[in-house]
């Protein structure tokens, strides 16, 4: 494809079969086709072949046909404006120079002049001849067609004035006057330079998109074909589609890591950068995940596959990627409606312009060029190239920092945001839970920490396993537990070392008999006002010691926070705990608003009530239960550690440990938008002014020849700046 023209005809076309829906981009060179078999993909290449292109079926990662035919356009561009612009640049000096002195003219000067433009006009302008006969074989125009006319008019109209009727009078507006007499030979220079200045925009332009996908493609650039298979008979290379979920997987230094799994043996440095934009490498240890695409740096780890090929998150990541830069934002949709009829119009307002300038008894040189001026000028590539190149980039380059934009209606609603929900559990917090106080009365702390444990160590729960953790770090293995009861809800009891002991909430103590006095009530009342879960342990009948649990904050969520305020977002926090703890969590991190008690079923009931308040809401959230929430708000942001569910309902999927990432998401949005704005005003712009200016005869065709070009140059190159987002 040549132009966005060009996708609207394929897209037309494709659409013709019976019961398909298709969506053309121009900018990545796909279409996506629905309503078809598994097997009838042949049917829609067929129909495509039919509208005089050619396809092939994408299959991500290994999209050889893609890459080598925009490598073959590339060179047979780069190809043909090498000889245009080599014959050109005397074309050009010959034509003007002799033009504007006479005296220097001799004989055959014109002649000389028309055998350096037969090669430009015919063979390097050939791709631009080509589509306009193809479109007329199948009643479609493209920009192409503007050129292509735009080149045979004016070289036809220098061979007529040269051959046929000689002009005696002042010729060709220069823009500081007209050219003697005899020189109408410089519209030669018109239609060479119009092709050279149109080859050199195209093949800048395709340089550009290459540049654009690479950015898009490093996502699936990190995966590897192959793995090392540790069994009992050592290691063996296997191609990474053998790989099965348990399997053991060596990596070495300076590897990558080829599947997601658990850390079972080796310690070494892994580079997340890639993957999640983190800067700072991890240690990974036994018992560790590690996702597939990241860098063993130092060290060699033994993997347990947990999850491989297309379950992968680095597979997912790309997935995403691909699905996201294929879809079409709604403003593009409105372009692509406007360039289906642009150029029909354009022809036919060439076509009045130079009758008009005819009729009001200007040369029939003048009303030409003034005809070619709009064909060329008018060309609408820089409006379909404005949307989908942004978002490519802008898709691509969020993938590197660890941002997964699902497609363009995330941008949209990103700009439209003002309050930002956060879950508690999972996102503002890591979900693990650690013990950050410890009030005893009457026994020592290590012993009642030990005594807790031997409690805790049956239980799963997140509250057990903070405080079998502390004490593996301060006392070291539990001891047995002999008469062990859960109590669902509350707690568990047991007798450890000959003593009866109870471990759970007040009310099992209260339950069990065991008094909890003030002095006691007074110490839970203090830790829960803090924000801490409280539990309580009793030994033999009486309370020895108040255990405080906290939730751990996740890296950046109070400089997240701070920045969502600072970039004028109202921050709210949604959770299930208890008024105090959620109170306390809240105000560490400076939220707006708690809200707090929130049953899983009313999360999305309350974003909800906040839209229906007038506010924009993007949610942010990790679990199933967020899960209703994501889908109903604005804009859905899953972060990483989120269920496959959650994934599924958000816009935006965040895949770095720092909830800073959840601002960067934000910030890229729009950045993406905002390109896309400035991209849309230039190209609309651009056309609307020009238009005019070339009608009224104050565009030389050659200047319009290159400011064209140059448009669609702009674009592209504007887009290609979100590659430093973030840097």
């Amino acid at each position: 494809m040549t132009c966005s023209a060009c996708a609207n005809a394929i897209e037309r076309k494709l659409g013709k079969l019976d019961g398909v829906t298709a969506s053309v981009n121009f900018a990545t060179e796909r279409a996506t086709v629905s309503g078809l078999g598994p097997d009838d993909a042949g049917t829609a290449i067929a129909q495509v072949e039919r509208a005089g292109y050619t396809a092939a079926v994408h299959t991500p990662g290994d999209d050889a046909w893609s890459a080598r035919a925009a490598e073959t356009r590339t060179t047979t561009l780069r190809r043909r404006l090498a000889v245009a612009a080599l014959l050109t640049i005397p074309l050009c000096d010959l034509t003007i120079i002799l033009a504007l002195v006479p005296a220097w003219r001799f004989p055959g000067w014109q002649a000389l002049c028309v055998l350096l433009a037969v090669p430009i006009v015919t063979w390097a302008a050939w791709p631009f001849h080509r589509a306009t006969l193809r479109g007329i074989r199948h009643r479609s125009t493209s920009m192409d067609t503007l050129v292509s006319l735009g080149a045979v008019v004016s070289f036809g109209w220098a061979l007529w004035t040269l051959l046929v009727d000689p002009a005696t009078t002042p010729g060709y507006w220069l823009g500081f006057g007209r050219t003697p007499a005899g020189a109408d030979s410089i519209y030669l220079d018109v239609a060479a330079g119009m092709v050279t200045f149109q080859l050199a925009g195209r093949y800048f332009e395709s340089r550009s998109r290459r540049r654009a996908a690479d950015v898009l493609e490093a996502i699936g650039d990190l995966g590897v074909s192959e793995a090392q298979v540790l069994d009992d008979d050592g290691e063996r290379t296997v191609p990474l589609g053998s790989v099965r979920v348990g399997d053991r997987v060596v990596v070495r230094p300076g590897g990558r890591v080829p599947v997601d799994g658990t850390v079972t043996e080796g310690t070494a440095t892994v580079d997340t950068s890639a993957m999640t934009g983190e800067s700072v490498p991890v240690e990974a240890t036994p018992g560790d995940t590690v996702i597939g695409g990241t860098l063993v740096a130092g060290g060699r780890l033994v993997v347990r596959t947990d999850a491989v090929g297309t379950r992968t998150r680095l597979a997912q990541m790309a997935a995403v990627a691909d699905d996201a830069q294929r879809r079409k934002a709604a403003v593009q949709r409105t372009v692509d409606r406007v360039t289906s009829v642009f150029v029909p119009v354009v022809i036919g307002i060439a076509v009045v312009v130079a009758a008009g300038w005819l009729v009001a008894g200007a040369p029939t040189g003048t009303a030409v060029a003034n005809g070619v001026a709009v064909l060329i000028i008018a060309c609408p590539c820089a409006l379909g190239l404005a949307t989908p190149t942004a978002l490519m980039v802008g898709v691509g380059r969020g993938g590197q920092l660890g941002v997964l934009i699902k497609g363009p209606d995330a941008l949209e609603a990103s700009g439209r945001i003002d309050t930002v929900v956060l879950d508690k559990t999972g996102t503002l917090t890591t979900g693990r839970m650690a013990v950050t106080g410890i009030d005893t009365f009457g026994a020592d702390a290590d012993t009642a920490l030990a005594l807790a444990a031997a409690l805790e160590s049956a239980s799963e729960h997140p509250i057990a396993t903070a405080i079998t953790t502390a004490a593996a770090e301060r006392v070291g293995r539990p001891g047995p537990v002999a008469d062990f009861t859960a109590h669902a809800g509350l707690g568990a009891s047991g007798t450890v070392d000959g003593r009866r002991c109870v471990i759970g909430r007040r009310e099992l103590l209260e339950d069990a008999g065991v008094p909890v006095d003030a002095r006691v009530r007074e110490v839970v009342d203090g830790r829960e006002a803090s924000g801490a879960t409280v539990v309580l342990l009793a030994v033999d009948g009486v309370v020895a010691a108040v255990l405080a649990v906290r939730d751990t904050l996740r890296p950046g969520a109070v400089e997240a926070v701070g920045r969502l305020r600072r970039l004028g977002l109202r921050t709210v926090l949604l959770s299930g705990d208890a008024e105090a703890t959620a109170a306390a969590v809240g105000a560490v991190v400076g939220v707006d608003e708690v809200i707090a008690r929130v049953l899983p079923d009313q999360k999305a009931e309350r974003v909800a009530r906040l839209q229906a308040d007038g506010h924009h809401v993007a949610m942010v959230g990790d679990g199933v239960n967020d899960s209703a929430a994501l889908a109903t708000a604005t804009l859905g942001v899953a972060v990483v550690q989120g269920t496959d569910i959650a994934m599924k309902a958000a816009d935006v999927i965040v895949v770095r440990e720092d909830l800073q990432a959840v601002v960067d998401a934000v910030l890229l949005s729009r950045a993406t938008l905002r390109t896309i704005r400035v991209n849309l005003v230039w190209a609309f712009g651009y056309n609307i002014a020009a238009i005019p200016l070339a009608a009224a005869g104050f565009l030389n065709p050659l200047i319009a020849a290159a400011a064209m070009a140059l448009s669609s140059t702009l674009v592209v190159s504007n887009s290609l700046r979100l590659r430093s987002f973030g840097r």
